[in-house]
């Protein structure tokens, strides 16, 4: 299938399971991750009506952008973890950051943003998993972290993500999906800003969607599989 069809594809499958669960599909935004796949993938993503992406590496995207920039109401998030000495550029090229996890971070984009004199709004990455390999914060962090971006000019916590384990099995990522919900909710209180909630992927969207996601990420049932290395 072409990438057009994938889109359209999925399109549906993000509605049938919103009428699942009983929810207006625009409250749901498609997110095409876009990492380690060409330009040419993304302009084709475009041309199909595809306006959110998600890049995972600075250096990967800032090759990427000079062909890219300019396309209109196209979006591009960061969604990989972050390295400090790369929060300059990513406050410079990425329309929001999707995976904050440290207060270090955030007050060096902070200032990078200030000096832009960008508003660029950032979603707090939780660890709700014991793999290694997962990034975030801890939920018991989480609130302290808010706490002392409160008074923040320019970077704004508009939402929480997380990624669960992976497995074929897509109810295994519901406690998941179900205690960030409640990990909103309850910052919502304090931080009512805080209101989106990124998760669930190819192989769990649905049920993400059902646990009350507004944003899915996905990027195999769109571009097919990763091209390595990356083509820019």
């Amino acid at each position: 299938m072409t990438i057009a069809e994938n889109i359209a594809r999925l399109r549906d499958e993000i509605a049938a399971a919103c009428r699942r669960a009983g929810r207006d599909e625009r409250e749901v935004a498609l997110m095409a991750v876009s990492k380690v796949h060409p330009v040419e993938a993304i302009l084709e993503a475009y041309a199909a009506g595809q306006r959110l992406f998600g890049e995972n590496r600075v250096q990967e995207y800032e090759q990427k952008s000079g062909r890219l920039a300019g396309l209109p109401g196209a979006a591009f998030h960061l969604i990989g973890p972050l390295q400090s000495n790369k929060t300059n550029k990513a406050a410079e090229l990425f329309d929001a950051i999707d995976a904050v996890d440290a207060l270090k971070i955030a007050q060096r984009l902070e200032t990078a943003a200030k000096a832009l004199g960008k508003r660029l709004p950032v979603l707090i990455e939780v660890k709700l998993s014991h793999e290694e390999s997962k990034h975030g914060v801890a939920p018991s962090e989480l609130m302290g972290l808010l706490d002392a971006m409160r008074d923040f000019e320019a970077v704004e916590v508009v939402g929480l993500m997380t990624v669960p384990p992976w497995s074929e099995d897509a109810e295994t990522a519901r406690p998941y999906f179900r205690e960030l919900r409640r990990l909103r909710d309850e910052a919502a209180k304090v931080h009512p800003k805080v209101v989106q909630l990124s998760m669930g992927m190819s192989n769990d969207f649905a049920v993400g969607i059902e646990e009350g996601s507004t944003c899915v990420r996905v990027g195999t049932a769109i571009f097919g599989k990763r091209v390595y290395p990356a083509a820019v």
